[in-house]
C-alpha cells in the first residue's frame, strides 16, 4: 500500500510553506531593506531568531549576492555605528548614550 502526503495531487504549495526560514529571509532582502523586526513581522519568527538567521544567510550566498548591512544610527545626535558587525540594534549611542536608536537596516546585493 502506498504512502500519502496529505495535500490532494496537483495542489499548488505557496513558497513560503516549503521554504526554510532562511530562504524566505533572501526573498525577503532581495525585494528590499528591512529591519530585523520588519523580518520577524512579515516571515512570523521571533527577531532574535530572525537575527541568528541573517548571520547564516551572510555566510551561505555565493558571489556576486552578499548581504549588505546599513548601520544603526542614534536618533539624537546622528552617530553612525559604521564598524559594528553585529546584526542587533545598540542600546545606546556611545557619543550622547542616548537610547534612542535606529536598527539597522539589511539587504541582499548583485546577482540577478
Amino acid at each position: 500500500m502506498g504512502r500519502t502526503t496529505g495535500k490532494p495531487k496537483g495542489e499548488i504549495v505557496p513558497q513560503g510553506a516549503t521554504a526554510t526560514p532562511r530562504q524566505r529571509i533572501i526573498d525577503e532582502l532581495e525585494r528590499g531593506a528591512m529591519t530585523a523586526r520588519d523580518l520577524s513581522q512579515a516571515l512570523g519568527l521571533p527577531e532574535k531568531e530572525v537575527a541568528g538567521h541573517l548571520e547564516h544567510v551572510a555566510k551561505s550566498l555565493k558571489p556576486p549576492r552578499r548581504l549588505v548591512m546599513t548601520p544603526a544610527s542614534c536618533h539624537h545626535c546622528g552617530f553612525a555605528f559604521p564598524g559594528r558587525h553585529r546584526l542587533s540594534t545598540p542600546g545606546r549611542c556611545p557619543r550622547c548614550r542616548h537610547e534612542g536608536i535606529s536598527p539597522p537596516l539589511f539587504r541582499i546585493e548583485g546577482g540577478g
